[in-house]
């Protein structure tokens, strides 16, 4: 099985100066999206960056893998909690420097360390963060409400 999710975006002007509009076309679930670079370096509020993308993207991703070998295991997760910080970086030349994940879950007849040794299994199983591994730094933070 294999199923293809779309994007797009159209940009008007420089990269300093100029602006961007995204859309989700495969969904249409959110937009347009207005994108600028400066909202990347953090010198503008409002419109959203390519690593505010990536990191619904994969807080998503790995919230579905995590429940996923949660419930294989005969646990499925009342509640997961997950958040992703994605870090732009110009040291160096523009890039994404590291993401760190964080997950907090209800999960009932799962003890901590079972739950870690999961959340950190689910990392690595993870599509989204098996698209960065080797190239950005990937932490975890998992533990149970």
């Amino acid at each position: 099985m294999a199923a293809d999710s779309k994007a797009s975006v159209t940009w008007q002007g420089d990269i300093k100066t100029g602006t961007g509009v995204v859309s989700l076309d495969s969904s249409q679930a959110a937009g347009p999206l207005d994108v600028t670079f400066p909202a990347r370096t953090g010198e503008q509020e409002g419109p959203t960056t390519p690593e505010e993308l990536i990191a619904a993207a994969h807080a998503t991703c790995y919230s579905m893998s995590l429940s996923g070998a949660l419930a294989r295991s005969g646990n499925a997760p009342d509640k997961l909690d997950t958040s992703a910080v994605v870090t732009f970086s110009t040291d160096g030349g523009p890039h994404i420097s590291k993401v760190a994940l964080s997950v907090v879950g209800e999960v009932p007849g799962v003890d901590a360390e079972a739950f870690g040794q999961a959340a950190a299994a689910a990392k690595d199983a993870c599509p989204v963060s098996k698209l960065m591994a080797g190239n950005v730094e990937l932490t975890l933070d998992a533990r149970l409400a």
